[in-house]
């Protein structure tokens, strides 16, 4: 099997760049580095193609090294044949590698197996190939004092063997598996108990495996792990059977009969469970698949957030009894004042808290108040709206995902970061610090807690995590990262870094500030590899070499001086700004001449291009900014027809949760999301967008709000 013509043909990438891009995960570079300084290697793939190609990589190799496994153990057998070493060179997945190795693989006990150990192996021969005449008389010559068998005992016996010869066929499994895919049916019965109430729909549900969506998979698992369901996959047994007696079943075979039979004890006692079994597996595979890359594809929009840099912020955790905390930050999320207020029942105390709030702003010159979504926050929200209409200076809010704070004000690196505080204050500091800069704050947690996929806590953990936190370094290395104050859990993240290496940064830069990125290499067991992978996405503002303070790569400094020679310019240009017409200049020039003379690929020239234009830039701001209000809606002031502004929360299989400024999210099913088809809601919306949207049902008492983005338009 040539796995790099295989990865070429499905990604469509040529094979030198398929050949380059494993060269560099095998040499230990990190996804994001190769995405960014290896473009000319690679024909450009971005860092989610890379990430797919290297997990399908990962797959094929293990393919490979299961088959030469399987190869060794037939052999050491002395039962290999040319036609198995074809099968074997010829399977594309594990599941036909399993089938081609099943006949040959170690088994326990089994009725086969004793049959086989009474000598009965030669009868089911003279069985399958019609050599009998009498077979009662045929199966005297099998019985004897050491196996105890009567004649019937020993014609069972014969037929064992063949039922799991037939239930070992490779061809027949196959064949078998893809009917089951291709027509067979997923079917739910309800079993009533405390919880069935939630899987009411599944009472009796049935639909196509070929087009049972995967949240309906993960729905139905889940009620089947509670009690609530029980669950089987429906083929035509009789098309089944037919399968496989096109093989096994010879008419004129004096005991065919027998041997239908056999065929049907094997496929309902042995092949039919097994192959279900897989079938589910599978579909529960697919499914989990499909929720990780929905979590995946939610998670990022909501990490790339654009952060309210230079505003002082006022962060407000709403709770019942306990009250609400408050935390007072600056502009750099040092933490200027806390607080608690209490002007939620059972206290409301509306006029202390209105009067405690207006001095922390009036104070600090607070410019936002971030709410988080959880316990209280409707009521919190009213509050915080009511008295901003009283305020003399202007003050906007906007309520925060506050999913997974809590998880950090308990955690570990939350004590170390505020010792002092008690576990709700960090909440809130937590809660404004997620509208200041979200990236900054959110990775602190474990994304899993952050709460915008589904049946998150159902999946496999080590995948989900993998997933989630090539997403989480993928967009701290597309920010790049201030050396010199980001976190020890932000470098962590950073290529090439690991969380030992980033507090041996810390350490460091306690002692001496970085001025530039040369120092790097003086930071313990940062050596020269991990330099070259992390030195790119590290920033130094103000530092002696401005081109430390963007994401060109240090290897390519002296193409970019070379670059800036060529028209003339010089690093103080682009301290001062003076360079903006050099895209122009270098395509008046021609890319390619450019880049020949700066001894660098076309790709990388545009890079450092953009780069030195805006030095110091966030990608982060050219996305659209985080909708801050000043007024509140109610549930019960809404009204059909009405048109709204709203915030995508969370995209799902199904549709999308919008949020239109009440405390329960719209939800937005996929047939009111585009005017034209769309296959998935992630092919129109992501977490973040700002969307009119039309109020299309109203269910007050249920708190249900449908949502359309299509007749909004209209």
């Amino acid at each position: 099997m040539d796995i790099n013509q295989i990865l070429s043909q499905e990604f469509d990438i040529k094979l030198n760049h398929v050949e380059n891009i494993i060269s560099l995960i095998d040499e230990g570079c990190t996804i994001p580095f190769i995405a960014r300084y290896r473009k000319e290697l690679t024909g450009s793939c971005d860092d989610q193609v890379l990430r797919e190609f290297n997990d399908r990589l990962n797959y094929l190799r293990n393919l490979n090294k299961r088959k030469e496994e399987v190869l060794k153990s037939i052999t050491e057998q002395e039962k290999l044949t040319p036609e198995i070493e074809l099968a074997l060179k010829n399977a594309v997945t594990l599941a036909e590698v399993e089938d081609i190795y099943r006949p040959y693989k170690p088994k326990r006990k089994t009725r086969a197996s004793i049959a086989i150990a009474n000598g009965l192996q030669p009868f089911k021969e003279a069985i399958i190939n019609n050599q009998v005449d009498n077979i009662e008389e045929y199966a005297l010559q099998f019985i004897n004092e050491e196996n105890g068998l009567d004649v019937a005992g020993a014609i069972q016996g014969a037929c064992d063997i063949l039922a799991e010869e037939i239930s070992d066929d490779a061809d027949i499994r196959k064949s078998l598996r893809e009917f089951i895919e291709d027509s067979g049916e997923i079917t739910t019965s309800l079993v009533e108990n405390e919880k069935s109430a939630t899987y009411e729909m599944y009472k009796e549900f049935s639909e196509p495996i070929k087009k049972i969506p995967s949240h309906r998979i993960l729905a139905i698992n889940r009620g089947e792990s509670e009690d609530c369901l029980k669950v089987k996959i429906n083929i035509n047994n009789n098309k089944a059977l037919e399968i496989i007696s096109q093989k096994y079943s010879k008419p004129d075979n004096k005991y065919n009969d027998l041997i239908t039979n056999t065929i049907e004890d094997s496929f309902e006692r042995l092949i039919f469970p097994s192959l279900e079994r897989e079938a589910r597996t599978a579909l529960t595979d697919k499914a989990n698949e499909q929720a990780i890359k929905m979590f995946e594809s939610n998670l990022k929009p909501l990490l790339m957030q654009p952060p309210l840099k230079d505003k002082v912020i006022l962060g407000l955790d709403p709770a019942y009894r306990t009250g609400c905390k408050i935390a007072v930050i600056d502009g750099n999320s040092n933490v200027l004042a806390t607080t608690v207020i209490y002007p939620t029942p059972p206290q409301n105390k509306i006029e202390e808290a209105e009067q405690k709030l207006t001095e922390l702003i009036t104070k600090y010159k607070v410019d936002v108040i971030s709410i988080g979504n959880g316990t209280a926050s409707k009521e919190s929200e009213m509050f915080v709206a009511n008295l901003i209409k009283k305020l003399p200076c202007k003050v906007s809010y906007a309520v925060v995902n506050e999913a997974g704070a809590s998880v950090y004000s308990a955690s570990k690196l939350g004590a170390q970061e505020f010792p002092d505080f008690d576990v709700a204050l960090r909440s809130a500091v937590s809660i404004a610090r997620r509208l200041q800069d979200p990236l900054a704050e959110l990775i602190k947690i474990d994304v899993k807690s952050i709460g915008v996929g589904q049946y998150q806590h159902d999946m496999p953990q080590k995948r989900l995590g993998e997933v989630l936190n090539g997403v989480v370094e993928d967009c701290v290395n597309s920010v790049g990262v201030d050396l010199n104050t980001a976190s020890p859990t932000l470098l962590a993240y950073v290529s090439g870094l690991n969380g030992a290496i980033a507090k041996n940064i810390v350490e460091y830069r306690s002692k001496h500030p970085f001025v530039n990125r040369e120092q790097l290499l003086e930071v313990s067991k940062l050596g020269n590899k991990a330099y070259e992978q992390c030195a790119g996405f590290l920033r130094i503002i103000g530092g002696k070499n401005i081109l430390d303070n963007t994401a060109v790569h240090p290897e390519t400094y002296e193409s970019a001086h070379k670059l800036l020679q060529m028209f003339d310019l010089n690093e103080e240009d682009i301290k001062n700004g003076n360079i903006a017409n050099l895209p122009n200049l270098v395509k008046l020039k021609g890319e390619q001449k450019v880049a020949e003379v700066c001894g660098i690929g076309v790709p990388t020239l545009n890079d450092i291009v953009s780069e030195i234009i805006k030095p110091g830039r966030d990608i982060r701001e050219e996305l659209p900014p985080v909708e801050l209000r000043s007024d509140i809606l109610d549930i019960n002031d809404l009204k059909e027809g009405m048109l709204l502004t709203g915030t995508v929360r969370n995209v799902i299989d199904f549709g999308a949760f919008v949020d239109i400024g009440v405390h329960q999210d719209g939800l937005v099913h996929i047939s009111q999301i585009s005017k034209g088809y769309i296959k998935h809601p992630s092919e129109a919306l992501k977490v973040g967008d700002i969307v009119k949207v039309k109020i299309i049902s109203l269910d007050i008492a249920k708190k249900r709000i449908g949502l359309s983005i299509k007749q909004a338009e209209e």
